[in-house]
């Protein structure tokens, strides 16, 4: 049986190879599955939260040593590995809190003496997962589910197996039962087998597009209850009247982040005329304060790209643009898995920075005349996930609130996923939602009880 190989980006001499799992030793698994769930439903919300309050108290407790293993397998500065076991925690915290009461009976009046909405448990989840987040995706289903009664089968992505035997120790150690959380250590090529047995009941995809039509084809043929959380193109609209300080302050964190290499990053930058050059300007200065190097070090601002492989990518999607007419300000040179910061003026539609989702340090500028076009072309695009608009204007922001076609808008601030609130897309951005009450629900039993005496 192949193996799984996690190459360190910064290093790739440093290599780990994970043993898949036979196909015997998986059916022991998925066989499994159904009665570990039957067992798992019947315990109480304040068992559960007990177990899940410790799983945030033991990811804080060792929140360096995650966040080491996130850094080793896809070279994130450790100072934002930090922050998403930090954030693993937070979701933790909140759903022990709050699934009680998402889930509480709902009442409903009828004709009948009384009438009610329950939540039940649908059974075992399938979750395919990145590589990109590889704690924070897997945490922001987990939490909910498990929270909800249902139990969770892990399909983690291959080159992040560390982190997958690690988010899998967690919740043992947290005193969660064998079974209720498994990870299955095997290839992309095996989940047909895993989606197509009889004891998963939901399957739930963060990736791209390919791998969303893929997983949403399975689970339709066997009429599974599905997630997609696909790829994403943000906006990024800086208005003539936006405090432009904070406009860049907050876009520079907002590519950045990751290495750029996320679906809700800024991806597509809009500034209004009026600001362009300004904007621009100050940019293009404060990139040239970042540093760049051993993303072990407190110190660096940006590590490698997660492989040379897709440091290429990116640098092939900026060759194109270039080559159709797009302006190279800045960056654009790639060594190894390192991709500079890059700024490219003049992109329009068509070119693939502001057609493909660039999941790299590269900010695709295209100037608008005003804020309806500025508006036209965040939506011109196949994606639907988020944008961010920023500007001083309440009429300005109350269309970007009512006309963007997006599972997010945020105000003069940048687009992120937060428990509180539902986390989804539109278009070719996926389906359903995560975190907040939607996100508990969506794999959830909605059984109507009506009691005629």
């Amino acid at each position: 049986m192949p193996v799984l190989k996690s190459v360190n980006p910064y290093d790739p001499s440093r290599i780990v190879n994970y043993p898949q799992l036979s196909d015997a030793e998986l059916a022991k698994v998925l066989d499994g599955a159904l009665p570990a769930f039957h067992a798992y439903r019947k315990t109480s919300f304040s068992q559960r939260k007990k177990r899940m309050t410790r799983v945030a108290g033991l990811l804080r407790q060792q929140k360096r040593e995650f966040a080491e293993i996130i850094t080793r397998e896809m070279g994130k500065p450790v100072r934002e590995a930090v922050a998403e076991v930090e954030k693993c925690a937070w979701v933790c915290e909140f759903y022990a809190e709050k699934a009680a009461d998402f889930l509480k009976d709902r009442k409903v009046k009828t004709e009948a003496p009384e009438s009610y909405v329950r939540y039940e448990p649908l059974g075992p989840v399938l979750a395919i997962m990145p590589w990109n987040f590889p704690f924070w995706q897997v945490f922001r289903f987990a939490a909910p589910a498990l929270m909800a009664g249902n139990t969770a089968l892990l399909k983690h992505a291959s080159g992040v197996q560390g982190c997958a035997l690690a988010i899998e120790k967690v919740f043992a150690d947290a005193g969660f039962e064998t079974g209720v959380f498994k990870n299955l250590a095997i290839a992309s090529d095996r989940v047909r087998q895993v989606i197509g047995h009889p004891s998963v009941r939901g399957v739930t995809l963060t990736g791209s597009e390919a791998a969303g039509r893929s997983v949403a084809a399975l689970a339709g043929e066997h009429l599974l209850k599905c997630v997609l959380e696909l790829g994403g193109s943000n906006a990024f609209v800086v208005l003539n009247d936006a405090d432009l300080e904070l406009a860049v302050d907050v876009a520079m964190q907002a590519r950045l982040q990751n290495g750029g290499q996320s679906c809700i990053a800024a991806k597509r930058f809009i500034p209004e005329s009026g600001v362009a050059d300004a904007f621009l300007s100050k940019l293009s200065a404060g990139l040239e304060k970042l540093k760049a190097g051993d993303p072990m070090r407190e110190e660096t601002d940006l590590g490698p790209l997660s492989s040379e492989k897709q440091a290429r990518e990116v640098e092939q999607q900026v060759k194109r643009s270039v080559e159709m007419g797009a302006r190279l300000v800045r960056g654009g040179k790639r060594n190894g898995a390192f991709f500079e910061p890059t700024i490219l003026t003049g992109v329009r539609p068509g070119m693939p920075a502001f057609d493909e989702e660039v999941f790299g340090p590269v900010f695709a500028v295209t100037e608008a005349g005003s804020p309806q076009e500025a508006l036209e072309l965040s939506n011109r695009s196949r994606f639907g996930l988020g944008m961010q608009v920023f500007t001083r204007s309440e009429d300005s922001a109350r269309l970007f609130i009512e006309e963007a076609e997006e599972g997010a808008v945020f105000v003069n601030g940048m687009v992120r996923s937060d428990p509180r609130l539902p986390f989804g897309g539109v278009k070719q951005s996926g389906y359903g939602r995560e975190l907040s009450v939607e996100g508990i629900r969506e794999f959830m039993n909605v059984k109507s009880i009506v009691e005629s005496r």
